[in-house]
């Protein structure tokens, strides 16, 4: 079940949109004042956040201004303050939607439905771009892990930086100054022999015969070539 911190002043307010979040199989805490709210969202994991404006304490745009420092899930504010300006600053804060009172609460589980499906597909579809798979060999670009068969296969920096290069260009001819340039650039003395070196080390950790390699070909006289 999705998670969702309410943080509502008003006790008959919050105790509604709590039970129409409940009835629609959501998980809700509830805080009456901006302090604890601000705690509550720092400190515990939630899959959106509804916030009031005017709170005890911390108000609801200093929590948004907080929590969206650390933090890119869905926030909702639902207030009173129907001003185009407090829209603005609201949305301007980071926040997600703005919805003013009164409200339907149908309306208020609608959008909450919305914005966690939102978030869910762009999460995932960040996940999917960090994720590189070519026949047995799969590359975890966020994790900076590279996998044999499943199996994980310890790589330097540069030599991970090498291949996901080389795999962001399929079955192209790279030669070694373009290889060294992306790189290495500057941070070593002109010597575009180490691309050959790593080259070596790589085909060592994922041709199953370094010396006949179906993945990371040489181009005799022009350079390398990662087949797909």
């Amino acid at each position: 079940m999705k998670k969702i911190l309410l943080v509502e002043d008003e006790v008959s307010i919050a105790e509604l949109q709590r039970d129409y979040l409940e009835i629609n199989q959501f998980l809700v805490d509830v805080e009456h004042s901006g302090d604890l709210g601000l705690q509550m969202a720092l400190e515990n994991d939630y899959d959106l956040i509804i916030l009031d404006i005017m709170l005890p304490g911390v108000n609801g745009f200093d929590i948004c201004k907080q929590v969206r420092q650390v933090k890119n899930i869905p926030i909702l504010f639902v207030s009173a303050k129907k001003e185009d300006i407090d829209k603005i600053r609201g949305l301007g804060l980071g926040a997600d939607d703005y919805i003013t009172k009164p409200f339907s609460p149908s309306e208020l589980v609608a959008r909450v439905k919305a914005h966690i499906d939102r978030y869910e597909r762009l999460a995932g579809n960040q996940t999917k771009s960090n994720m590189i798979k070519v026949k047995e060999i799969m590359i975890d670009k966020s994790a900076r892990k590279v996998y044999l068969n499943g199996e994980e296969t310890s790589f330097t920096t540069k030599e991970f930086d090498l291949l996901v290069f080389l795999v962001n260009h399929p079955n192209q001819v790279l030669n070694k100054e373009q290889l060294y340039e992306h790189i290495w650039g500057y941070e070593m003395a002109a010597d575009v022999s180490t691309v050959t070196v790593h080259i070596r080390k790589i085909r060592g950790k994922i041709e199953k015969d370094p010396a006949q390699p179906k993945y990371l070909e040489t181009v005799w006289g022009a350079g390398y070539r990662f087949n797909v």
